[in-house]
């Protein structure tokens, strides 16, 4: 790994932590009564990893895919991950057999996309029957605009980013659809500065796969 990706890495981390993000701890907890030593794991759009570390801890042989090379190479030099790909999670199919992997985890990804529709579809083709599928997203309630502006005090660079949020009818709807039976939710806040005064609400959920 090089500097700049190392860098890169400590400072991803490092604002995780400094903005109180609990999102791969209240995943972990919400399915970890449904997972086994020895099992896989597929973390979509893995980052340095922080979804997934403590599904490794826990026994688990962890698969992640990723857009970003330097975010591969940051989660790599890690050392947990069973194997890496890189691939973009808008094209289908993604680089995994039909009923594959045993559970999937998604903790930090989803604010980026309005439709998880194909999402959904590509998770429940990837699972095996009675797998878990784990997920966190923006919450909002369902007569509030999906969209939320974030600026660049929160980004951390010179850009805007179009974030968005999703309605528990929208998340049942796609559940339902591509054969998930839910299982629980979990409401929580997310952080947007390091001073935590700027709130975005959240939601964990899980779901099992079913024929």
């Amino acid at each position: 790994m090089s500097s700049n990706e190392k860098t890169m890495m400590e400072k991803y981390d490092q604002e995780a932590s400094a903005t109180g993000w609990l999102g791969p701890e209240i995943a972990f907890g919400l399915a970890c009564k449904y997972i086994k030593p020895g099992q896989t794991i597929l973390d979509i759009g893995i980052g340095t990893g922080l979804g997934a570390i403590l599904f490794h801890k826990a026994g688990l042989n962890v698969f992640g895919m990723d857009i970003s090379d330097e975010m591969l190479a940051a989660c790599r030099s890690k050392g947990f991950a069973t194997d890496l790909r890189k691939h973009d999670l808008r094209t289908t199919p993604y680089p995994y057999e039909e009923a594959s992997i045993d559970h999937v985890v998604c903790v930090g990804v989803f604010n980026f996309f309005d439709n998880l529709n194909q999402i959904f579809n590509e998770v429940g083709r990837i699972l095996r029957n009675n797998g878990v599928f784990v997920f966190v997203v923006g919450s909002r309630n369902s007569n509030e605009k999906p969209e939320v502006i974030v600026g660049p005090e929160h980004t951390g660079s010179d850009t805007t980013v179009i974030m968005y949020r999703h309605s528990t009818e929208q998340i049942n709807r796609w559940l339902a659809d591509h054969a998930f039976q839910f299982i629980q939710s979990l409401e929580f806040s997310v952080y947007m500065d390091r001073e935590r005064k700027v709130e975005l609400p959240a939601k964990a959920y899980l779901a099992r796969k079913m024929l």
